[in-house]
């Protein structure tokens, strides 16, 4: 039967994908629930996929590299950069600012390059109603007792900062539904796969290859 089925050519499909654009990945989760581990996991696994590296006014943590997990600026220069419209979006976390800078943004886009941001709740509803075709990711902990436990274990914080950011998660996660995929990370690497095979399947879907 099947060698009466018409023949169609796979070539345009195929050089479709090698000259799409880029996809954004807004991935956001509760504060220590792993979004920018799960994050960096998937860049270091797929070299056609890179993380945006957002500005913050917080203090630089130890451990943490300027200009590679964050870059780290002071009020007054992210004053500038809103006035310039430098960021595709910004928010207020915890006190601090966030922002995702526009330019490398969409560079990487053009270049056909996949973008995660790892950004808030607040961000994401930037994100997603500037780049309509990007796609949401909610991460989450398998409970908040587990999240407690990360947040604990990572330090830094005083009880009432504590009690703060699980207060915090337990709004944030009333947010999930406007997410496209959920992942639980459980395991780090695990999760890290559940978001490599979204960015494939979302790679795949008819609507990005073929014009309707």
């Amino acid at each position: 039967m099947l060698n009466n089925r018409k023949k169609i050519s796979l070539d345009p499909l195929v050089e479709a994908q090698r000259e799409r654009k880029g996809i954004v990945f807004v991935v956001s989760a509760p504060s220590g629930a792993g979004k920018t581990s799960v994050c960096r996991g998937v860049a270091a696994l797929c070299h056609d996929v890179v993380n945006s590296v957002s500005c913050t006014t917080r203090p630089r943590r130890d451990g943490e590299r300027d200009g590679i997990d964050y870059s780290f600026v002071s009020d007054q220069e992210f004053d500038r950069k809103v006035k310039a419209r430098e960021f595709a979006e910004w928010a207020v976390v915890h006190g601090y600012r966030y922002g995702t800078p526009l330019k490398p943004l969409e560079v990487a886009i053009a270049q056909g390059k996949d973008v995660t941001l790892a950004i808030d709740v607040q961000g994401a509803r930037q994100v997603r109603e500037r780049f309509r075709g990007s796609v949401s990711v909610f991460v989450v902990t398998p409970s908040i007792e587990e999240l407690r436990g990360r947040l604990i274990a990572r330090g830094g914080l005083s009880r009432e900062e504590l009690e703060a950011r699980l207060l915090a998660a337990v709004e944030e996660l009333q947010s999930s539904p406007e997410y496209d995929y959920i992942v639980v990370n459980r395991q780090l690497d695990a999760a890290i796969d559940q978001l490599k095979s979204i960015i494939i399947a979302e790679r795949c879907k008819v609507d990005r290859i073929v014009d309707r």
